[in-house]
């Protein structure tokens, strides 16, 4: 149903560095980019855009869960944003209160965030 999504950051450039890295082990890249507009997805189009903030007002957080095509990917998206200073919300684990193959990590991206990373494929 999600077509795109789009999200204000404080610093765009910190914001890119940050996606660069954790998005590089779900299969996602930077796609296009505009200088202060940037775009992330696969080859075939973007997905996931961030830019400057244009709004007045306090931000509020967003929680945004990126698919991970397997465990080991979830657990690199967690590996990458712990050595960038990331803070860890959770850990990756399966949380079987969601359904029993799900498996996620959670943390905050430069903005407060909670960006997360999931897999619904059971192991092996």
């Amino acid at each position: 149903m999600l077509d795109h999504l789009s999200i204000q950051t404080a610093d765009v450039a910190a914001s890119a560095a940050f996606y660069d890295a954790v998005l590089a082990p779900l299969g996602g890249g930077r796609v296009l980019d505009f200088g202060e507009v940037i775009g992330f997805g696969t080859p075939e189009r973007p997905t996931f855009w961030i830019g400057p903030t244009t709004t007045t007002g306090d931000a509020r957080e967003v929680h945004i869960a990126f698919a991970a095509p397997d465990r080991d990917a979830v657990d690199a998206f967690h590996r990458v944003a712990t050595d960038l200073g990331a803070e860890v919300l959770h850990a990756p684990r399966v949380w079987p209160e969601y359904h029993p193959g799900y498996y996620g990590a959670f943390v905050r991206d430069p903005d407060g965030n909670n960006v997360e990373a999931v897999c619904h494929v059971p192991p092996g």
